[in-house]
């Protein structure tokens, strides 16, 4: 009896670490965005999960010389100048092993969508790479887990 206690508490404790470790895994929570170019940390994105789909909205602006409430000036049909705080700017990913595939993303400085694809960086689960795509030319950035 007193084995099986022990046994199902060591399961239990097994069990526990491979669901943190399944948790930390996941892409859901506040990024900040780092333009490739400059290094300038322009923007925190929420990431969340709806059905088995993954999303992103803009929650905060970093930039001080932004409006105090941006609007999306390039964009197109219903996004025509929307407010960009709210904006949801990456739709429909979906988990495929280890990278988030058939998404789009969209640039609300060019008003443009494109395919893209995310994924954790290998060594640092913190980083997450957002790969947007025009045919076979692509532009990767980084960004930072809050």
């Amino acid at each position: 009896m007193k084995y099986a206690f022990v046994l199902l508490l060591s399961l239990t404790s097994f069990f526990n670490v491979l669901q943190v470790n399944a948790q930390e895994k996941d892409i859901t929570g506040t990024w900040k965005t780092i333009d490739d170019k400059t290094g300038i940390v322009k923007s925190h994105v929420e990431i969340y999960k709806k059905g088995n789909k993954y999303y992103g909205k803009v929650v905060k602006i970093l930039d001080p010389d932004a409006p105090a409430k941006p609007l999306c000036e390039n964009c197109d049909g219903d996004l025509k100048d929307a407010p960009i705080i709210g904006l949801e700017i990456l739709k429909s990913f979906e988990k495929e092993d280890d990278e988030y595939e058939d998404g789009t993303i969209l640039d609300p400085e060019n008003g443009k969508t494109y395919k893209a694809k995310l994924w954790l960086d290998e060594e640092d689960e913190n980083k997450l790479n957002v790969r947007g795509y025009i045919l076979f030319l692509y532009r990767t950035q980084t960004w930072e887990r809050l």
